[in-house]
């Protein structure tokens, strides 16, 4: 599922992340959380202090999920991971989680390109269904999303609390089986 994408600062390679990547991926989850404190629920302090064997269990693939990462002359520029459901009764939806662009990169459609990487994923282990969590004020994703074929369906009010702030999620989903 690797796949090039040409940009006006680059070749970027989307591709699936292995476990020889944890300190690459944990500098930029790291990076994700300190740049978009409001677009995780994952909080920053806790994560530094993860064993790099956390890090490593991330990337490690397997039916129910997998991580992809943009690479741009072996530096990490972005990064998401779909997850399915792991009953009989919830594998037919997965979940689209933690996509973060690094800020030189935003705008270049490597969100959509990894966004479409988890769609092809989705459709080889017959996902039907694929959704996400997006904060409401977060209208560059919010679009990217749109334009990828996700709709929204609903709003988790209060779904974040942070620095004395609460912030709303958009809840949205995408079909993959044309229903």
């Amino acid at each position: 599922m690797n796949r090039s994408l040409t940009t006006s600062h680059g070749m970027v390679l989307i591709r699936e992340a292995n476990p020889s990547d944890a300190t690459r991926y944990r500098q930029l989850r790291l990076e994700a959380l300190l740049d978009s404190p409001t677009a995780f629920s994952a909080d920053y302090h806790l994560n530094l202090s993860h064993p790099m064997s956390f890090w490593e269990g991330r990337l490690t693939s397997d039916e129910h999920g997998i991580m992809f990462l943009a690479a741009h002359e072996n530096n990490l520029i972005a990064m998401t991971g779909i997850r399915r459901g792991e009953w009989p009764k919830t594998n037919h939806g997965a979940f689209v989680w933690g996509v973060y662009v690094s800020p030189a990169w935003r705008g270049l459609h490597i969100a959509a390109s990894l966004t479409e990487n988890c769609r092809a994923w989705a459709r080889e282990h017959n996902v039907v269904i694929l959704k996400l969590g997006v904060m409401a004020n977060n209208e560059s994703a919010i679009r990217c999303y749109e334009r990828c074929g996700f709709t929204v369906y609903g709003t988790e009010p209060r779904a974040l609390f942070y620095e004395g702030k609460y912030y709303d999620e958009f809840l949205m989903y995408c079909s993959l089986d044309g229903s």
